[in-house]
C-alpha cells in the first residue's frame, strides 16, 4: 500500500511525479463522478433537472471546502511536525482534524435538509426549479459529512507516503456512482432521488475506506486516542483554529466556485431565463473538473513544500514550487486549447443539441475558458502560500478572486457586454486576481533582494 517517498532527500522532480501522477488520476475519478452526474441528470431527467441540481451546488462546494480546509490545516502542521520528528503531535493533528470537521458538517447538514425549500429559495431556485432542487437535496444534503470526510482523508494518505490509495479512494467512489447512476434513473426511473442517492452511495464508500485506512496502527499518519479533559478541549480549539487559518484559503476557493454558481445563476436567470442557468450548470460542471486537476498539482506539491519548509531547507521549496508552477501553466493551456476546440461535443455530452440551452452554452464555453491559465497559477500560488505558513497573502488572493473580482465582475461586464460579458466574468477576475499575485512575488522578491 505505501510507496518508497522520502520528502527530504528525493529529487524533487521525482518526488512531485510519484506524488502527482496517482493524485491526477484520483481527481480525474473525481472528475468522472461529477461529470456522471450531470450527464445522467441531463440525458435521463432533463435540462431543467440539470439547472436544479446546479441551483444546489453551493451547498456542496461549502461543505468540500470544509473537509478541504481542515485536510490542508491539518496536512501543512502534521508535515512540519513529521519533520521535526514529532509523530505523536502529526497523529492527534490530524484527529482533531477529522472529528471537528465532522461534528460541524453533521449540524451543516440537519440544518439544510430540514429547511430544503427556503434554502433552494434562498439560493436562487425559480418556482418551476423548486420541486426537482428540494428533492434533491433531501437525498444528498445528510450525507455530506462524508463527502467531506473523502476531502480531507486524502492529505493524511499522501502525507503518509500512500498517493496510490489515496487515488483508489476516489476511483472507487467513482465507478459506484456511475453504476448507480445508470441503475437509479434509467432502470428503476428514480429521478432526482436516484442521482442524489447514487452519489451520495459514492460518497459513503470513499470516506468508509479513508477511515479504514487512519485507522491502521501501522501507519505513521493514524487516527489516534484524544483525550477529553478541560486542558486538552483548549489545546484542541487553538491547534483547530490554527488548521482553519492555515486552511481558510482553501476553504474560500471552494467558497468562490460557490459564488461563481450563485451570481452566475443569479445573472443568467435574469437575462436567459431557466435555459440560461441550464447552460451555465454545464460550465460549472466543467470548472470545478478544471479546478480538481490544478488542485491535484497543488495537493501533490504541499506536503513537498511544508516538510522541506519545516526542515529549513528552502532550496528545495523553491524548486518544488517552480516545478508545480510550470505544471500548472502547461495544464491550463491544454484545458484551454481542448475547450475551444470541443466545445460543441463537451455540451452535447449533457444535454441535446435541440433544446435552447445548447447554443447558449456552445458560444459561451470558448470565453469561459479563456482564464484557465490564470486560474491554474492563481490556485498554485495560494497553495504555496499556505504549505510555507503565509495565511495572509493566501486569504488576500482568495477573497479578491472569488468575491471581490468576482462579483464586480459578474454584476457589472453584462452591463457592458451583454451575455457574453456573463461569460467573461470569471476570465477578467481570475486575470486581475493574477496581477495581484504578480505583484505580490513582486514585492517579496524587493524585499530579498535588500
Amino acid at each position: 500500500m505505501k510507496d518508497s517517498i522520502d520528502f527530504g532527500s528525493m529529487e524533487i522532480p521525482k518526488l512531485f511525479r510519484k506524488l502527482l501522477i496517482p493524485t491526477v488520476l484520483g481527481m480525474v475519478f473525481s472528475a468522472v463522478f461529477v461529470i456522471t452526474d450531470g450527464i445522467f441528470v441531463g440525458r435521463g431527467i432533463g435540462s431543467d433537472a440539470l439547472a436544479a441540481v446546479n441551483i444546489t451546488a453551493p451547498l456542496f462546494l461549502i461543505s468540500t471546502g470544509v473537509g478541504l480546509m481542515f485536510g490542508v490545516g491539518a496536512s501543512v502542521v502534521a508535515s512540519i511536525h513529521l519533520a521535526q520528528g514529532k509523530v505523536k503531535a502529526a497523529r492527534i493533528n490530524v484527529t482533531q482534524a477529522v472529528a471537528v470537521s465532522s461534528l460541524l458538517l453533521a449540524a451543516y447538514s440537519f440544518l439544510i435538509t430540514s429547511c430544503a425549500r427556503e434554502v433552494a429559495l434562498l439560493l436562487g431556485s425559480s418556482e418551476r426549479l423548486l420541486p426537482l432542487a428540494v428533492e434533491y437535496m433531501h437525498w444528498f444534503a445528510p450525507f455530506l459529512p462524508f463527502s467531506a470526510l473523502l476531502s480531507s482523508g486524502m492529505f493524511f494518505i499522501r502525507l503518509d507516503g500512500s498517493p496510490n490509495y489515496a487515488m483508489l479512494c476516489n476511483a472507487v467512489p467513482a465507478v459506484i456512482n456511475i453504476v448507480l447512476d445508470y441503475v437509479f434513473i434509467f432502470i428503476l426511473g428514480w429521478g432526482m432521488t436516484g442521482a442524489a442517492l447514487a452519489t451520495s452511495l459514492g460518497y459513503i464508500v470513499g470516506a468508509g475506506m479513508i477511515l479504514g485506512y487512519l485507522g491502521r496502527r501501522r501507519n505513521v499518519v493514524r487516527l489516534c486516542r484524544v483525550k477529553t479533559s478541560r486542558k486538552s478541549m483548549r489545546l484542541t480549539l487553538r491547534n483547530v483554529g490554527y488548521m482553519c487559518r492555515l486552511g481558510l484559503s482553501t476553504f474560500l476557493c471552494e467558497g468562490a466556485i460557490a459564488m461563481m454558481m450563485f451570481a452566475g445563476n443569479y445573472v443568467f436567470i435574469r437575462y436567459l431565463g431557466e435555459d440560461g442557468v441550464a447552460a451555465f450548470s454545464i460550465a460549472c460542471y466543467f470548472f470545478p473538473i478544471i479546478f480538481m486537476v490544478y488542485n491535484a498539482i497543488g495537493q501533490s506539491a504541499q506536503p513537498i513544500l511544508s516538510y522541506n519548509f519545516g526542515a529549513g531547507n528552502g532550496a528545495r521549496v523553491r524548486k518544488a514550487f517552480r516545478l508545480a508552477l510550470l505544471t500548472a501553466v502547461a495544464a491550463g493551456l491544454g484545458f484551454f486549447g481542448l475547450t475551444a476546440l470541443f466545445s460543441r461535443w463537451i455540451v452535447a455530452m449533457f444535454i441535446d443539441s435541440s433544446c435552447p440551452a445548447c447554443a447558449i452554452a456552445v458560444r459561451g464555453l470558448p470565453l469561459f475558458a479563456s482564464g484557465f491559465v490564470f486560474f491554474a497559477v492563481n490556485i498554485v500560488s495560494i497553495g504555496y502560500f499556505q504549505s510555507v505558513e503565509r495565511p495572509r497573502p493566501a486569504m488576500a488572493v482568495t477573497v479578491l478572486r472569488g468575491f471581490v473580482f468576482m462579483a464586480a465582475c459578474f454584476f457589472g461586464l453584462p452591463l457592458l457586454l451583454g451575455v457574453e460579458g456573463i461569460w467573461l466574468a470569471v476570465p477578467l477576475a481570475e486575470a486581475l486576481t493574477f496581477a495581484v499575485v504578480a505583484a505580490i512575488y513582486g514585492r517579496t522578491r524587493l524585499k530579498s533582494a535588500f
